[in-house]
């Protein structure tokens, strides 16, 4: 025990970096993958079978292949084509990943809304993309929040695998300082620690957020 406070404190710098990098890669994959989630989404929806069938395919091969296989194929395939960074590799890879989880999320919530509203809508002169846009989109992400909270927190623990490529993120840095030391279960335990206080602090945020948008409706 006396262990892991010494090196819980002594070294904060070098976790504090790579918990830096575990944010900004998470932030950045889930941005990207609200964008590929609405898309997708809206192929599900379009009562169009082709396009319904091609969002039903992504969603199947994510669902259906680990993480790091997709993470893996994105980075060394796209290597060969031109040279990407590990980070964006493994930032895209979470986002086709996230992807097919917040297309759901997002089909769910906009099914959701009673279609009298779209009644209402075309009753005004709204045409089918801004009842969408204007009064139906708003409402579904004000109920896709709580979930959305959740798939966020997924996935800051998916961005450890982020470490197999390279990337010196939170799990990232356990693993060099554990293999430096050849004494890795210390830093497991630290790198715990901050997952720990990372989702602790986001699942207050989701809540209160909740608890916010709740009151207002």
């Amino acid at each position: 025990m006396v262990e892991f406070f010494d090196i819980f404190i002594g070294s904060t710098d070098v976790f504090i970096e790579g918990l830096w990098l575990t944010l900004r890669l998470s932030v950045v994959s889930l941005l990207i993958a609200i964008v590929i989630g609405l898309f997708i989404a809206m192929l599900k929806i379009s009562n169009i079978k082709i396009l319904e069938w091609i969002a039903d395919g992504y969603i199947w091969i994510v669902r259906g292949t680990p993480l790091i296989v997709q993470i893996f194929i994105l980075y060394y395939g796209l290597a060969e084509v031109w040279l990407i960074p590990s980070f964006w590799a493994a930032g895209i890879g979470l986002a086709f990943h996230s992807g097919a989880y917040i297309a759901e999320i997002i089909r769910g919530s906009i099914q959701s809304i009673a279609k009298g509203q779209r009644e209402a809508a075309r009753s005004l002169g709204m045409n089918r993309s801004l009842t969408m846009r204007r009064i139906i989109l708003p409402q579904a992400f004000r109920r896709a929040v709580p979930a959305l909270g959740n798939q966020f927190i997924i996935g800051i623990k998916d961005s450890s695998l982020a470490s197999f490529i390279g990337l010196q993120e939170l799990f990232g840095v356990s693993n060099t300082m554990g293999s430096n030391s050849f004494n890795y279960l210390p830093y497991f335990f630290t790198v715990a620690v901050y997952y720990l206080v990372i989702v602790l602090i986001l699942t207050i945020g989701v809540n209160m957020l909740e608890k916010k948008l709740a009151v207002s409706d």
